[in-house]
């Protein structure tokens, strides 16, 4: 989880993808009874791997493990929420908010929530439902989101623009 931080929030750094990618598939082949473990790793995989199959499958060896255990569900609900996959992000989401309403990684959950209700919405037609201030920046000017992108390939330029355009009115200061 380090090495995914590092690559994260320390210049997207190859090298940093791939320590973090390589420690999460020693701590499933060695931790396979420890919950923790195998979460981050699955979050990870499927993070900075993009293997979403694997994420899950690592996700559901952490619940096997340990079946109450918010942190898989927040950080399963983040994979559900950036794979476009809105009902069980949703769904892993309020799980994990169930289990632990006031778990310092609820920020996860409910960016989750916001990201699987916002792709509903878009993929649906339906009218985007309003947001904070935070979950717009994220939806729209974050690079890992994509938010934008998602509705530029559903051919709804124009509400990608509107999104960017409210974050700029409501924090002009923005960049």
């Amino acid at each position: 989880m380090c090495h995914h931080n590092l690559f994260l929030r320390a210049g997207l750094h190859e090298e940093n993808r791939m320590a973090s990618i390589g420690h999460a598939r020693a701590s499933i082949q060695h931790g396979q009874d420890d919950a923790l473990a195998l979460t981050f790793a699955g979050f990870s995989i499927g993070m900075d791997g993009h293997d979403h199959a694997a994420a899950f499958a690592t996700f559901e060896a952490a619940l096997a493990v340990s079946p109450l255990s918010a942190l898989t569900y927040v950080l399963g609900s983040v994979i559900h929420g950036w794979t476009g996959e809105a009902e069980h992000a949703i769904e892993w989401g309020e799980r994990a908010m169930r289990l632990s309403p006031f778990d310092p990684w609820a920020f996860a959950s409910f960016h989750s929530l916001t990201l699987g209700t916002f792709t509903a919405a878009a993929t649906s037609r339906r009218r985007l439902p309003p947001i904070r201030l935070s979950n717009l920046i994220r939806l729209t000017a974050s690079p890992i989101c994509c938010w934008r992108l998602r509705l530029q390939k559903l051919g709804r330029l124009e509400e990608a623009k509107a999104a960017a355009a409210r974050v700029l009115q409501l924090q002009p200061a923005f960049r």
